[in-house]
């Protein structure tokens, strides 16, 4: 039994389901922003200032969308310790792998690409690309590990790689000063709110790894 299995062993039925209930009601708003995006392609909505870049190219948001929504919706699940030892848990993380990668690797095409808005050039573009990379990267040693036979390694990369991917989710909740407020966008403020989404999710990250690896084996 790997350490995560361990560390929830003694939880009720309720408690080890609250996690994924939580991660897929976070996915809730990218993914419907998502659908209508994709949606708005297929539908031949009228090009605009801010669709333009989308219509222009829309194969890397395409793919992006179609890889993200099911990454962290599925994602989600293998956190319930009662599906992780079962072999559901392997056969959705091969399938988690590359839809992680596509996501990952979409959203760095997408910054390189697109001609996006000034206030998500600079200092914004730079996170999302070292955020895309270091999602891409957290996969494969998460995979490298899991083929050496230690668990323990695969699933902390794989948390790490997972709170990035879910960053879209904790990003409508750092942008809702600014929108409460009623204050409008500058960059700065977009840095903070864009980066702050995934700098609390990769804190989240790092305490469930450090917290399941403090748990004593049962």
């Amino acid at each position: 039994m790997s350490t995560v299995d361990q560390a929830a062993t003694a939880a009720s039925p309720t408690r080890e389901w609250a996690v994924p209930v939580l991660l897929v009601l976070l996915s809730a708003v990218p993914v419907i922003a998502g659908a209508f995006r994709v949606g708005e392609l297929a539908a031949g909505a009228p090009v605009t200032a801010e669709n333009a870049r989308f219509f222009a190219a829309p194969v890397p948001l395409v793919l992006h969308i179609v890889a993200a929504i099911p990454y962290c919706l599925l994602g989600a699940f293998q956190f319930v310790p009662r599906l992780r030892r079962r072999r559901w848990h392997r056969v959705s993380g091969r399938l988690l792998v590359p839809l992680g990668l596509t996501a990952a690797l979409t959203g760095v095409w997408m910054t390189l690409l697109y001609d996006v808005p000034a206030i998500d050039t600079g200092p914004v573009a730079a996170i999302r690309l070292v955020v895309g990379a270091a999602m891409a990267v957290f996969i494969v040693l998460g995979v490298l590990a899991v083929r050496r036979g230690d668990i323990a390694r695969h699933s902390a990369w794989m948390i790490r790689a997972y709170a990035l991917g879910q960053g879209a989710g904790t990003q409508v909740f750092t942008h809702l000063p600014w929108m409460l407020a009623g204050a409008e966008f500058d960059q700065p403020a977009r840095t903070l709110a864009m980066g702050a989404g995934w700098a609390v999710n990769a804190v989240v990250a790092e305490w469930a790894i450090r917290r399941m690896r403090r748990r004593p084996p049962r």
